[in-house]
């Protein structure tokens, strides 16, 4: 359906009106877009990347972990506790503080460091390559 002029004027050559072919290109407005002419291989398409070295949360989480347990272990067997309690259940309580602990702070240093590679991200632009047959 072609759009009618509502104004009353019986103006119908409106921009709306004209065809984007008819508009030479430096009159045509910035919003309008200009097809480039079809050409035989199509140009690659290019986009814009970000580039960053971000951790991996899970060995992070695993070396908290570990590093809580060696605490727990320093912290039940090496220092002088009380003879009423065993040092295994020592042991196992500071293991479970100490270990959750660990995770936690282990956590927390690799969300840092995640946030501190974003900061050194790097842009990168890419174009597509075509996939043809002779490539398989």
């Amino acid at each position: 359906m072609d759009s009618e002029d509502t104004s009353g004027s019986g103006n119908t050559t409106s921009p709306a009106n004209i065809p984007p072919a008819a508009i030479p290109p430096e009159v045509a407005p910035a919003a309008t877009p200009v097809a480039p002419a079809a050409t035989p291989e199509a140009s690659p398409e290019r986009r814009g990347i970000t580039v960053r070295s971000a951790p991996r949360f899970v060995p992070f989480l695993i070396l908290g972990g570990l590093v809580g347990i060696a605490v727990a272990g320093v912290v039940a067997y090496a220092l002088p506790g009380d003879a009423s309690y065993d040092r295994n259940s020592v042991f196992g309580f500071f293991l479970v503080m100490f270990g959750a602990g660990g995770v936690i702070l282990g956590a927390i240093t690799a969300l840092v460091l995640d946030r501190l590679s974003v900061r050194r991200a790097r842009h990168a632009v890419v174009e597509s390559v075509p996939y043809t047959k002779d490539d398989a």
